[in-house]
């Protein structure tokens, strides 16, 4: 199950109260969402600033901070995303030859 998934984030949209200390540096809770289907630009989903439970049951809109989309796939998990003028990843071709056993 592998992909490569291409993001680009407005880093201008972080909000700051967001950013938590650990170990190792600075770290911003995401959610990258991915759909069935692309949107008007090509990308197949969201990166948005992970809500809590509160957040979420209050409503409260999400932080959106960019797009992502499949740019690579083996077939496994997700397919993906059409090329500009090339037609969608197609599955695997396996030639298995016809054995007796």
């Amino acid at each position: 199950m592998a992909s490569i998934i291409k993001a680009s984030l407005n880093l201008d949209a972080i909000p700051k109260d967001k950013i938590y200390i650990g170990k190792k540096g600075k770290y911003l809770p995401i959610t990258i969402t991915i759909n069935d289907e692309l949107d008007q630009f090509g990308n197949q989903g969201p990166v948005v600033v992970e809500q809590t439970k509160e957040e979420r049951d209050q409503k409260t809109a999400k932080t959106y901070l960019g797009n992502v989309k499949v740019v690579w796939s083996n077939g496994a998990n997700v397919d993906a995303a059409p090329r500009d003028g090339a037609p969608a990843q197609a599955a695997p071709v396996t030639n298995e030859p016809d054995l007796p056993f």
